[in-house]
């Protein structure tokens, strides 16, 4: 037991507190449920431990549910806390884990984030705040190194240029850019050297190490050539009987200096080529090629479309005008939608650039963008096929494809990654649902709600590939089927149970005769067997309505035969119940209530007269003076019970004799010429007829639906009257205690005093005890007074309440001036108080 439970002490006058009192300061010596509220909310605000706060809640459990659930809310909270803590640390392990990984991914980073907060942990609080500040920074400085990488790259690339541009130049020009130049690869090869030392550098994926290593090599490779070549140039221009250098540029100049002819020069001799030979040239070649791919079947129009569009690169910018139009419109009746167009090739390749800097710049979703990819791809393939190529927009393309295809490479690696997650978790759940099928089923109904859970987490598994889809669907058949299998044993069994069931009942309903015990206990049978063991929804159905049918055959057969069956003549008693029913229902549409009443006592009255025999109607007048006394002597032989007890007021009476029916369930059994007896039977007069109980009872019910409605409208006619008598201030016309609702004459003469007197005072609080007293709403520029009220009564422990008070309260009203506001609120207040 806790401490809380030890805790004992004795009141003042020597009656036992509660154990808990003095641990909750006071809550279960309160008078009140609003001083209970107090104290525990006194004792809440020093932090008890959940133990006290479950023992507190217990005791008074039964005693206030208001104060119970101030206690309810905090064990909530603390369980809330308890859970936040949990997932807190779960997910700060887990985010420990990524940071000390010897390679740290920036994808599973974002994923932890995003699973984080799919779980509900709050990223907001301590630790898991500065973990995920943590993982960004780690993830911004990989993403930061990748940038350099790439920076890198373009670096080697402008270099390696600069170096093929001076190989064009004079020596002595590349000479002169030497020392520049060496300066220039020396920090290049600083800043390569300062990404592998960073930190971080382990973390960065493999495709952009290997990059920055390729630029190296092949820089530092035309740099070493370039170097050597420079070195030979120097040697063969001090020594003429050098080698010349393997650059075309530097060797001709040593060649020139050397007084030997020029091999750059182009001879003046060399032709032009002829344009009307050329033109010739492809029109033969192309005239063939043009009439095999219009007499081409379908199946091989592809074929000669690529035939056509390769002899357009030989020999497509030689052509003429005519011949050009007819290729592009052959092209175009072949199927080819671009036709031949060389003119607007640039065009159609710069619209393809644009595309693919759009795509970098307003990235899609990863598949969609691998598609338009491999879309803007195709659609240059096939410009270059029919047009000369042109390197300076093909590498603005190809750069804009790079990023593109940087992005898609990302998706990639994060799909990989979702999928592996996904069929992990996809194993687990079936390793789950084996665990889950060795342990034995208690309960049918619960079982059933597990696997569908199972299914459902199956179904929300997520993507995997095809093929470790495939291997999973197999292990999951085989695992949910065998978990399923008692389930489906039970249902069956149960199946076989309800049809035994519903073949009973069709035996009953076949037999003569209503058994209703059997029938009830076939239905409690089918009861237990439905909560015992689920089917599925259609099945169930179709089960019960085979049962029922059978059922509620056999009750419209009896009801059938109960209304085949001679109505029975009504007796004298029953036609003067009849009679006075009618009466009272011809009452209650006249509207009278006085009326009313007086055929309610007519109605009652007939009901407890005792009917004569029949045969007495027959008696001779001698006989009929003989007939009171011979009634007395039957009344006098009607055995009575005499029942001696006290009649004081508060006294507790006697046990009732035991009758006939308590006698045989006590085993004495009751002499052969004992007549049982029947007080009640008495009491309650002979039975009546359905047709005579039923007008009876909708008259009784017509009658007291009309006297409700009549006393609300009086009593609003008596509420009218002193509403109005107050705006006179005529006492004389203030309506009787009766009316308004048997009021006590103290009151009224309150009341009455009220209005005789001159006008004074405010009314405000006055009403706002009376809106209290009645618990009826208070205009909203009050709410803030009537909220100061009430706590002002929790306060004043001995002060009389408003529902004490308020007679004293609507004098205190009438006795100040009249307002239209203070009206209709009095009014309100009235018809609430008066009516209780």
């Amino acid at each position: 037991m806790s401490d809380a439970t030890e805790l004992t002490s004795t009141s003042g006058n020597g009656a036992d507190v509660h154990p808990l009192d003095t641990l909750t300061g006071g809550a279960f010596s309160a008078q009140t449920s609003g001083e209970r509220a107090t104290c525990l909310r006194a004792w809440l605000a020093s932090d008890p431990s959940a133990e006290q706060l479950q023992e507190v809640m217990k005791e008074l459990g039964n005693r206030d549910k208001g104060a119970t659930r101030l206690l309810r809310e905090r064990l909530d909270d603390m369980r809330r806390a308890q859970d936040q803590d949990l997932i807190v640390g779960e997910w700060a392990a887990s985010a420990q884990a990524l940071l000390q990984a010897p390679h740290f991914s920036a994808e599973q980073a974002a994923l932890w984030q995003r699973d984080a907060a799919k779980a509900g942990a709050p990223l907001s609080r301590e630790p898991l705040a500065s973990l995920k500040a943590q993982l960004l920074e780690r993830a911004k400085g990989i993403e930061e190194l990748q940038h350099k990488v790439q920076v890198q790259r373009e670096v080697a690339v402008l270099l390696a240029q600069r170096i093929e541009v001076l190989s064009t130049k004079p020596w002595k020009d590349a000479e002169a850019a030497l020392d520049g130049l060496q300066a220039d690869v020396t920090q290049w090869r600083q800043q390569a050297l300062s990404l592998r030392s960073d930190a971080g550098w382990a973390c960065v994926p493999e495709r952009f190490t290997s990059t920055l290593e390729t630029s190296e090599a092949q820089l530092l490779l035309v740099w070493q050539a370039f170097l050597d070549a420079l070195a030979v140039t120097k040697l063969a221009a001090e020594d003429a009987n050098a080698a010349l250098p393997a650059v075309p540029v530097w060797a001709d100049e040593i060649r020139v200096a050397r007084g030997m002819p020029s091999e750059l020069a182009v001879p003046a001799a060399v032709a032009k080529p002829d344009p009307a030979a050329k033109q010739h040239a492809a029109q033969a070649a192309l005239q063939p090629l043009l009439q095999s791919l219009a007499d081409a079947p379908p199946q091989d129009k592809a074929a000669a479309i690529a035939q056509v569009r390769s002899a357009l690169k030989q020999h497509g910018r030689w052509l003429d005008a005519a011949l050009a139009g007819q290729v592009h419109e052959q092209l175009l009746a072949a199927g080819d939608t671009l036709g031949w167009q060389p003119q607007q090739a640039d065009t159609l390749r710069q619209q393809l650039i644009e595309q693919a800097v759009a795509l970098t710049q307003n990235p899609q979703g990863g598949r969609k963008l691998q598609d338009a990819l491999r879309h803007l791809r195709d659609q240059w393939r096939q410009i270059d096929q029919g047009a000369a190529p042109n390197h300076g927009l093909w590498k603005k393309f190809d750069e804009a494809c790079t990023q593109v295809h940087q992005q898609v490479q990302q998706w990639l690696g994060k799909v990989r990654a979702e999928s592996t997650q996904h069929k992990a978790d996809r194993q687990a759940l079936i390793d789950e649902v084996k665990a889950w099928a060795q342990t034995p089923v208690s309960d049918w109904k619960e079982a059933a709600r597990a696997l569908r859970q199972f299914g459902q987490r199956w179904r929300d598994g997520g993507h995997v590939g095809e093929k470790a889809f495939a291997e999973l669907q197999a292990a999951w058949k085989e695992a949910i089927h065998a978990a399923e299998a008692p389930l489906r044993a039970a249902q069956k069994e149960s199946i076989a149970q309800r049809e035994a069931l519903i073949s009973q009942v069709k035996a009953l309903h076949d037999a003569p005769g209503l058994a209703v015990d059997a029938i009830k206990t076939l239905q409690q049978q089918w009861q237990a067997l439905a909560q015992a063991v689920p089917l599925e929804r259609k099945l169930e159905q179709k089960l019960w309505d085979a049962f029922r049918a059978p059922v509620d055959a056999l009750f419209q057969r009896k009801s059938a035969e109960r209304s085949r069956a001679p109505a029975q003549a009504l007796s004298a008693y029953d036609r003067a119940v009849l009679d006075a029913a009618q009466a009272l229902q011809a009452a209650n549409a006249g509207g009278d209530a006085q009326q009313i009443r007086a055929a309610l006592n007519a109605l009652e009255a007939a009901r407890q007269q005792v009917p004569q025999d029949p045969s007495a109607q027959t008696t001779p007048a001698a006989a009929q003076d003989a007939a009171p006394a011979a009634a007395a002597a039957v009344a006098v032989e009607r055995p009575v019970v005499a029942v001696r007890g006290d009649d004081r007021p508060g006294a507790k009476k006697e046990a009732a004799p035991q009758t006939g029916r308590d006698l045989r369930g006590s085993g004495k059994e009751r002499r052969p010429d004992q007549r049982p007896p029947r007080a009640d039977r008495a009491e309650r007069g002979p039975r009546l007829s359905d047709a005579a109980f039923r007008a009876q009872r909708d008259a009784v019910d017509a009658a007291q639906h009309a006297l409700r409605k009549l006393t609300a409208q009086a009593h609003g006619e008596a509420v009218g009257q002193l509403l109005q008598a107050w705006a006179q201030r005529d006492a004389a016309a203030l309506p009787s205690g009766q009316e308004l609702g048997k009021l006590p004459a103290a009151a009224r003469n309150s009341w009455g005093q009220a209005l005789a007197d001159a006008p004074k005072g405010d009314a405000g609080p006055s009403l706002l005890r009376l809106e209290i007293a009645a618990d009826v709403p208070t205009p909203a520029e009050q709410h803030s007074q009537r909220r100061m009220l009430q706590l002002q009564l929790l306060t004043q422990r001995n002060a009389a309440m408003p529902q004490e008070t308020w007679t004293q309260d609507v004098a205190a009203v009438l006795a100040t001036a009249h307002g239209e506001a203070t009206a209709r609120r009095l009014q309100n207040v009235l018809k609430a108080l008066l009516r209780k």
